[in-house]
């Protein structure tokens, strides 16, 4: 059967796919935040002296990354209902399923990536820092966040396209994104060809734009590179030496 360019142009400007992707897109954002939100305090926490919290973090980290993330899906989905009558209420969605089970399993990624960051650091301009009397929590803010964030950055946006991806997932859960919207108009007209090649452009066009975001956000990083930020901190250290 030869590629039917009507069928392919009429849902790849319908309202309906638009609305799918922006679900995708949506799912990805929320979902990669939150895991950045828990893997941050995670990372920190490996690099702590407390063996306890340690443990437990490699132990979340462990189960997390052990099971797939389809079975996460299908656990949040079908199986916390079970638990508690709280999942059972209207607010629960299939969005809400999703956004949790890729929160809590893009974490468990996302901390290494973080740990890496933190531990690249300079030692020397944490140590100065200290030296002039600022308080962790500036040195944290001031000097450690920036740097870390600057050599997280391309991992951490190759580790949310992974996860763009991922939200095709949700389509066993029913939630209406661009995997999904795709097999029910692929079960009701049988065009295979043109509706996974529109659902092929879409992820293929989110990627592109998130590829130039990333360069975008490296140069604007560009001043946290190790020579730029030894003399930013030194001029900031004699700034508050006078």
């Amino acid at each position: 059967m030869s590629f039917n360019l009507d069928v392919f142009l009429t849902p790849l400007f319908s309202l309906v796919f638009m609305k799918a992707a922006l679900i995708t897109v949506a799912l990805a954002v929320a979902a990669h935040a939150g895991a950045i939100l828990i893997s941050v305090p995670m990372a920190l926490g490996l690099n702590s002296g407390r063996r306890l919290i340690r443990a437990m973090i490699r132990v979340y980290v462990g189960v997390f990354r052990a099971i797939p993330t389809l079975l996460w899906m299908l656990f949040f989905w079908n199986a916390m209902p079970q638990f508690s009558p709280i999942f059972r209420e209207s607010w629960y969605t299939p969005f809400m399923a999703a956004w949790i089970a890729l929160v809590v399993n893009e974490a468990a990624y996302q901390v290494e990536i973080n740990r890496a960051a933190l531990n690249a650091v300079d030692r020397a301009q944490i140590q100065a820092a200290t030296a002039f009397g600022f308080h962790p929590l500036q040195i944290f803010r001031l000097v450690t966040l920036p740097q870390a964030a600057r050599i997280a950055l391309p991992p951490t946006v190759n580790e949310f396209i992974t996860l763009l991806k991922a939200t095709s997932l949700a389509s066993v859960i029913s939630l209406q994104e661009l995997m999904t919207v795709t097999n029910q108009a692929v079960a009701t007209t049988f065009q295979f060809q043109e509706y996974y090649a529109v659902a092929a452009l879409y992820y293929l066009v989110i990627v592109t734009v998130l590829t130039l975001f990333q360069s975008r956000l490296e140069r604007r990083f560009d001043w946290t590179t190790e020579r730029k930020a030894g003399r930013g901190l030194m001029r900031l250290l004699g700034g508050r030496a006078r």
